[in-house]
C-alpha cells in the first residue's frame, strides 16, 4: 500500500472516531410548568403567584420555570382543581367552596367562626389543613392554602339590630347564603360583577363579602353602611395544588424549594388579603361611609343566632362518618392561637 493509500485510510478512520461536537441543549435541564389563575393579572393574588413562580425558579438556580395565567385563562376556577389533576395545568389557585361537597373537611374553614382578619384566616386554614391531612386531598401536592379577611354586611340603610336587618335582601353566595337566612335577612344568589348594578339599582339592600371587595369591585360607591360582625366573620378558603405527578419526578432538592417555597407563602398571601382590606377600609372612609360594629347586646344575639350553623356542619359531618367536631374544635384553637 503506498504512502498515498495509507494517509487516506487513516484520515477516514481519524474522522470516524473524532468526537463530534454537538451544542447543549439550554433547555434539556429545565423543567417548564404552568400555573394556572383565577385572579385578573393586577389583582394582589396574581402578582403573588408571579413572586413565588420566580422564586422558585431563583432556588433551583434555573431547574424550573413557570409561566403564570392569570384571570383563568388556562382553565377557569371552578374546573381549576380538575385541571391540576388532568395535566392540563402544573399547578393551579383555585377555591374550595366553588365545588361545594367535594371538600368536606375543608369547608369546616369557611364557617362564620368570627376570624380577625386574612393573615389569622390564612395561617388557621394552613395548620387546619396540615392537622387534618384530608382525604380529600390526596391526587394533588398541596403548596399553599390562604383565606380572605372576615366577611363584613355592607349597606344602603343603617343595621343596628336583628330586627333592622329582617326581611332586607342581601347578595350572597354559598356559605353566606346560610348566614343571612340564620340572620332573618333574604339571601340573593349573585355573583360579585353583579352585585354593584343590584345595589345601585335596589334589586338587593346589602352585600356579605370581605371589606377589599367595596375597592376591588367599586361596591363602595353604591352602598352607606358597613357593619362589622362576628356574625359575619366567615372566610373562604384557597388552595395553590400542584400536579402530585409531575412533583413526584423532580429531584428531592427540586421538591425541597417547593416545599419551602409554599410554606413562606402562606404569610405572603395573608398579607395581601390584609393588604387589600386596608386599601377597602380607606376607599370607603374617603368617600364618607360609616363602619362600625353592632351594640355588644346584639353582636350576642347575632352571634348565636348564625351558631347552628356551625354544629349542622358538626352534624352532617359526623354522619358521614367525617371529624366534624375535631375539624371546628381545632380551627376554634388555632383562631386563638394566631389571634395573640
Amino acid at each position: 500500500m503506498n504512502r498515498r493509500l495509507w494517509f487516506a485510510v487513516w484520515l477516514v478512520v481519524g474522522l470516524v472516531l473524532t468526537p463530534v461536537f454537538v451544542p447543549p441543549d439550554v433547555g434539556a435541564s429545565t423543567v417548564n410548568l404552568t400555573y394556572s389563575v383565577f385572579f385578573p393579572p393586577t389583582h394582589g393574588h396574581a402578582k403573588a403567584a408571579v413572586a413565588m413562580a420566580k422564586e422558585i425558579e431563583k432556588r433551583t438556580q434555573g431547574k424550573v420555570k413557570i409561566t403564570v395565567y392569570p384571570g383563568g385563562t388556562l382553565t377557569k376556577p371552578r374546573v381549576a382543581y380538575d385541571g391540576v389533576i388532568k395535566g392540563i395545568s402544573d399547578l393551579a389557585m383555585g377555591v374550595f367552596a366553588y365545588t361545594r361537597g367535594r371538600f368536606p373537611v375543608m369547608e369546616a374553614i369557611d364557617l362564620p367562626f368570627g376570624y380577625p382578619n386574612g393573615k389569622v384566616a390564612t395561617r388557621v386554614a394552613w395548620e387546619f389543613y396540615k392537622a387534618m391531612q384530608p382525604a380529600e386531598l390526596k391526587d394533588v401536592k398541596v403548596l399553599t392554602i390562604h383565606a380572605h379577611g372576615p366577611g363584613i354586611l355592607a349597606a344602603k340603610k343603617d343595621v343596628n339590630s336583628l330586627a333592622d336587618i329582617k326581611g332586607m335582601k342581601i347578595r350572597c353566595t354559598g356559605l353566606s347564603a346560610k348566614i343571612a337566612k340564620a340572620l332573618g335577612a333574604v339571601p340573593v344568589a349573585m355573583p360579585q360583577n353583579q352585585a354593584y348594578e343590584a345595589l345601585q339599582k335596589g334589586v338587593v339592600e346589602g352585600t356579605f363579602c370581605p371589606i377589599e371587595v367595596l375597592k376591588g369591585w367599586k361596591q363602595g360607591e353604591v352602598i352607606e353602611y358597613v357593619i362589622e360582625t362576628a356574625a359575619t366573620g366567615y372566610t373562604t378558603a384557597m388552595f395553590v395544588v400542584m400536579n402530585k405527578q409531575k412533583y413526584e419526578s423532580l429531584p428531592p432538592e427540586v421538591q425541597k424549594v417547593f416545599d419551602e417555597v409554599g410554606e413562606e407563602w402562606v404569610g405572603v398571601h395573608g398579607k395581601v388579603w390584609d393588604d387589600a382590606d386596608r386599601e377597602g377600609r380607606k376607599f370607603v372612609e374617603d368617600l364618607g361611609r360609616k363602619i362600625h360594629k353592632l351594640p355588644p347586646d346584639e353582636e350576642k344575639k347575632w352571634v348565636a343566632a348564625v351558631k347552628p350553623i356551625i354544629q349542622q356542619y358538626v352534624d352532617k359531618s359526623e354522619k358521614k362518618g367525617l371529624p366534624g367536631k375535631k375539624a371546628v374544635e381545632l380551627i376554634r384553637e388555632l383562631i386563638a392561637k394566631y389571634s395573640k
